[in-house]
């Protein structure tokens, strides 16, 4: 495939005072954070595809998709002709990164990462890649996010976040996850925090960590047939959680995507959490109409 190169290296930023402009920019936008950052920061006019992990807002969920977030097609990025790539660092693989940089497409690498500090890194560097002033937005989601930092005095319900039921074993979310952060910011203890990653969790290992209440995506859910099905899982239903049917269902990209939306997850969550608990009420934001 021949590159135009040049063309695409000489493609202008074009910005004014209120801030960036859709006309002449062609971005693609690769993680679900950085898709709802960029749309929050008012640069949405000018994205024209996203990876399949970027559902939010509605105007993004109707873009191309350029494929998922670890197995881009330099091809097809390529042949988009952005003249503004913002990609998480978590994409990949990374040959493919390194291709996108040898065809000279303009990349802004955005660092991932979970909870209120990794969170302001994000809306920086997207501010930075977009040209814009991303101060505003990161001071009005770290409020949210601090306004909620008094459950640390809240009692933790043991918690276990399953990300996987459907090859034998669950499949269970250990420490530095963003699982495991997104937990323990809404008052939960992740009875998995043992190891780090993720890892299959036996019957046995269940039953001596007595999980109260078990953490779902809700496409998970539905992939395995349904809540009580879930709670059928030999590793599930001898538990605590499993016995009494305490299943938390959650949307994984707003519970997990540490977004522009996180502090409104992160409240969700504790009142699925903690019923009854009395939590601060958090502004209505822009960023989070669909």
């Amino acid at each position: 495939m021949t590159i135009a190169r040049r063309s695409l290296l000489a493609a202008p930023l074009l910005l004014h005072a209120a801030g960036l402009r859709a006309e002449g920019r062609r971005i693609v936008a690769i993680g679900s954070a950085v898709t709802e950052i960029t749309f929050a920061l008012g640069a949405g006019p000018g994205v024209v595809a996203v990876d399949t992990t970027s559902g939010f807002p509605a105007a993004a969920a109707v873009l191309p998709r350029i494929g998922y977030l670890r197995a881009l097609p330099p091809e097809g990025l390529i042949a988009l002709s952005p003249n503004l790539l913002l990609v998480s660092d978590e994409a990949g693989p990374p040959g493919v990164i390194q291709v996108l940089r040898e065809a000279g497409l303009p990349l802004a690498m955005i660092p991932d990462g979970a909870g209120g500090a990794a969170l302001s890194r994000k809306i920086h560097a997207v501010a930075a890649g977009l040209g814009v002033n991303g101060t505003p937005l990161a001071e009005a989601v770290a409020a949210d996010w601090a306004a909620l930092d008094g459950m640390a005095e809240v009692p933790p319900v043991a918690a276990l976040f399953v990300l996987s039921v459907a090859r034998g074993a669950p499949l269970v979310a250990g420490r530095a996850t963003h699982a495991d952060a997104m937990l323990m910011a809404a008052g939960a203890r992740n009875i998995a925090a043992g190891f780090s990653g993720y890892r299959p969790l036996s019957a046995e290992a269940a039953i001596a960590a007595a999980p109260e209440v078990i953490v779902m995506m809700a496409h998970v859910v539905e992939e395995a047939g349904g809540v009580a099905e879930v709670l059928r899982a030999p590793a599930l239903a001898v538990t605590p959680a499993g016995m009494a049917g305490r299943l938390v269902v959650v949307d994984g990209s707003y519970a997990l995507g540490f977004g522009p939306r996180a502090a409104h997850a992160r409240r969700d969550l504790a009142a699925m959490l903690h019923p009854g608990l009395a939590l601060p009420t958090l502004p209505e934001r822009p960023w989070l109409r669909a």
